[in-house]
């Protein structure tokens, strides 16, 4: 058996730099264990499955396909760069001549787009509300220590825990912040986190990122995501907020990094928009 298999840095245009991901097609159902065999085989952050919808669909001329995110460890309900780089791979390798992508996927429908050199995804806005501190201190501990932590807001939907640093703090801050997400494992007692999200205000000059973050799910087998579009579903919320604005500018300052430009809807969903580098081409054979 083949199976056409793409790596795509997402959040980025230049190659080994934003988040990776592989991309496979499938032009017949796969069997279901195959899909986390994969995955775990190419052992990046998400692997994403694009699957026709009716078995005369085409990936060039159809414009709905299914969607689903593989991690190394397990499936996820959603992933924000495996869906852009699924959309790269659409458009750019395979030239789709349709100039909106519908993926059905366990997030219910997302929608890609091209504008210029971007992609643009239609992902669901993702409130977080007030997190009492006692509940979630050994697990802040073990993330930040000793640092000022200016707020604290939990996401039931997504199940994220976001801290956000004080604004004293420069983005220099978080990037040199050495974290040992393994740890985050034991001192998470209440069962809820599955995703915790490190931030901080950005430039307010208007010229800079309005904030920065980092991402840290090692409950789904991930110690650092280098760019997530998920953890900004609900960074978008927080910070539209927080900063009273609907268009922003974020960068995930990872070792590897990647921006995200980000529109705040009034239907209850986020625009987040990113280029990408497709750096690899061939094909699974087993």
């Amino acid at each position: 058996m083949q199976i056409p298999i793409f790596t795509v840095d997402a959040f980025t245009n230049r190659p080994f730099s934003g988040n990776p991901a592989a991309v496979c097609l499938l032009e017949n159902d796969l069997d279901e264990d195959l899909h986390q065999k994969i995955a775990t085989e190419m052992n990046l952050s998400e692997t994403a499955f694009i699957r026709k919808l009716k078995p005369e669909g085409d990936f060039t001329k159809s414009s709905c396909f299914g969607l689903r995110w593989f991690t190394p460890a397990n499936e996820v309900p959603l992933c924000g760069h495996a869906t852009l780089a699924s959309a790269a791979v659409l458009f750019h390798v395979q030239k789709n001549t349709n100039s909106v992508l519908t993926f059905v996927t366990l997030s219910g429908e997302l929608k890609a787009r091209q504008v210029k050199d971007h992609i643009v995804l239609d992902l669901p806005l993702y409130a977080a509300y007030p997190q009492e501190l006692k509940e979630v201190e050994e697990l802040i501990k073990a993330a930040v220590g000793d640092m000022i932590v200016q707020d604290l807001c939990y996401s039931p939907d997504t199940k994220k825990l976001l801290v956000r640093l004080s604004d004293t703090y420069e983005r220099s801050v978080l990037e040199e912040l050495k974290v040992s997400a393994q740890h985050f494992l034991s001192a998470e007692k209440t069962g809820k986190v599955k995703g915790l999200i490190l931030t901080v205000k950005g430039n307010s000059s208007g010229k800079g990122h309005d904030f920065y973050s980092r991402y840290f799910a090692p409950w789904y087998g991930i110690l650092e995501d280098p760019v997530t579009g998920s953890a900004h579903a609900v960074l978008s919320s927080y910070w539209s907020e927080q900063l009273g604005k609907k268009e922003m500018l974020a960068f995930q300052c990872s070792h590897r990094g990647g921006e995200l430009k980000i529109s705040v809807r009034d239907d209850g969903r986020v625009d987040i928009a990113g280029q990408t580098a497709v750096v690899l081409k061939g094909n699974l054979i087993f």
